[in-house]
């Protein structure tokens, strides 16, 4: 086998890789939908699912298009994995605020784009992730579950796949 042969395991592994950067394409496209058709906005908690799943996909579709090597396919899991646990944690962050009672629920604060221009990109973050009373509201609900609880079902699985599509030593076909 010459360098430049791609072996099946690759060819399977590029395949797969496509696939999970497709499902991230959909989940984001699915969330464009809900906001401009259906109007239902997002929350600051939202936007930041969003830019998980966009960095989660590009780091799915650039180990397909590569098909790396040994290396590089641990760099792939690991960095498919560490874009994974952010969303799930930003996720997860979002299902608690959602569940919290009533009176617990912290105010609206300001939206993100201006608190993007005002404030210093840290205090923004930290805004955000102390949650406001916006990102308490559940406005969409499928199977029982809320947005961000399917938001941080689909990062776990994305986190997994992550793993074992590019991990060296695990057979995804």
């Amino acid at each position: 086998m010459t360098p430049g042969t791609i072996t099946s395991l690759q060819a399977s592994r590029r395949l797969l890789n496509t696939v999970a950067f497709l499902l991230c394409a959909g989940l984001l496209a699915y969330a464009y939908y809900l906001q401009f058709h259906d109007d239902l906005d997002p929350c600051p908690l939202c936007i930041f699912q969003r830019v998980a799943f966009l960095v989660t996909g590009l780091l799915f579709l650039a180990a397909a298009i590569q098909a790396p090597g040994l290396a590089g396919s641990r760099i792939y899991a690991v960095l498919i994995s560490l874009a994974g646990l952010a969303g799930a944690g930003i996720a997860g962050r979002h299902v608690w605020l959602q569940h919290l009672p009533p009176g617990q629920v912290p105010e609206c604060g300001p939206g993100l784009d201006y608190m993007l221009e005002v404030f210093p990109l840290a205090d923004t973050l930290k805004m955000v992730f102390t949650g406001s009373g916006e990102c308490a509201d559940v406005s969409w609900i499928f199977l029982g579950l809320s947005m961000p609880a399917w938001a941080l079902l689909n990062f776990l699985g994305l986190i997994v796949a992550g793993i074992v599509l590019n991990w060296p030593g695990t057979d995804p076909a």
